[in-house]
């Protein structure tokens, strides 16, 4: 059995189950608890209670409705390489309240190696992204330097963790 933390109540026990649902569920997150007890072998009501546990230790974090930017409306991707001039708790911790609330960055990670950060922006097209740099990078003191790799094609997009 797989121990998830749960800060309120300790710890909570995740069995086959469990795993089955988070399975599917990232899969299709709209399926009924009906259709879900069907797939996995369980009641509507077991599926609806794990459900609750699950959400409540935060296991699933979030549930949203993914929407695909090329036929919206031909929205470019660009991973963007950041490296810093210098860290410390402030720098890092700024630059990483500016990418939270920045709608364009769909991703934004504090990594090791060459760069400090590794960004997924999204943006409705070059000049609009050009915009964008200005303000978010451009503008930004501490900001040594970037480089932008544009997406040719969306390949595999997903945020799946393997259960």
């Amino acid at each position: 059995m797989l121990r998830i933390y749960q800060v309120s109540e300790g710890f909570i026990d995740m069995d086959d189950f469990d795993k089955k649902i988070l399975k599917e569920l990232q899969i299709n997150n709209r399926i009924s608890s009906e259709s879900l007890g069907l797939m996995i072998g369980l009641s509507a009501t077991a599926c609806q209670r794990r459900l609750k546990k699950l959400r409540a230790s935060k296991v699933i974090s979030k549930e949203i409705a993914v929407l695909n930017g090329i036929e919206l409306e031909n929205y470019v991707t660009i991973i963007v390489n950041i490296v810093m001039k210098q860290g410390g708790t402030a720098n890092i911790d700024n630059f990483k309240k500016r990418m939270h609330a920045s709608e364009y960055v769909q991703q934004c990670f504090y990594v090791t190696g060459d760069s400090d950060f590794i960004l997924v922006i999204t943006a409705k097209n070059m000049l609009a992204y050009e915009h964008l740099t200005q303000k978010l990078f451009f503008a930004d003191e501490n900001v040594k330097k970037f480089s932008s790799t544009v997406v040719m094609d969306n390949v595999k997009v997903g945020l799946n963790i393997p259960i």
